[in-house]
């Protein structure tokens, strides 16, 4: 069972998330809704995994992950995406993530990234 930090803008998304990942056995410690807000909550919780939206407020995913991973090189981050953000989630992986869901989720295809990054 992993400890898992989910960090979206949309709370429906976040609660989506949540609801996956709980059934899937493991346990959110916490959410965030934009990147500075998942530092803290990172450096707070020091969570065994984060799934990390791209495009947020204040600041994105990427930037996020390139900050997590500045103070934490082990961290281990999945992104999520938007259809046709191809490029953003290049970065993110240059950044540090170590793999991407695409929206919507489904519940297989979170679990397939958890496994391989768990």
């Amino acid at each position: 069972m992993a400890k898992i930090l989910v960090v979206d803008d949309a709370a429906f998304m976040r609660m989506q998330l949540k609801d996956i990942l709980t059934k899937l056995g493991h346990e959110v410690v916490g959410d965030a809704e934009n990147g500075l807000d998942a530092i803290g909550k990172y450096n707070q919780l020091i969570p065994d995994l984060v799934t990390m939206d791209i495009t947020m407020p204040e600041m994105d995913g990427i930037r996020a992950v390139t900050e997590i991973k500045k103070n934490h090189q082990n961290a281990k981050i999945i992104m999520c995406s938007a259809m046709g953000q191809q490029g953003m989630v290049i970065d993110a992986i240059k950044a540090g993530a170590k793999d991407f869901v695409v929206k919507p989720f489904s519940a297989d295809r979170i679990k397939e990234a958890l496994e391989k990054v768990l």
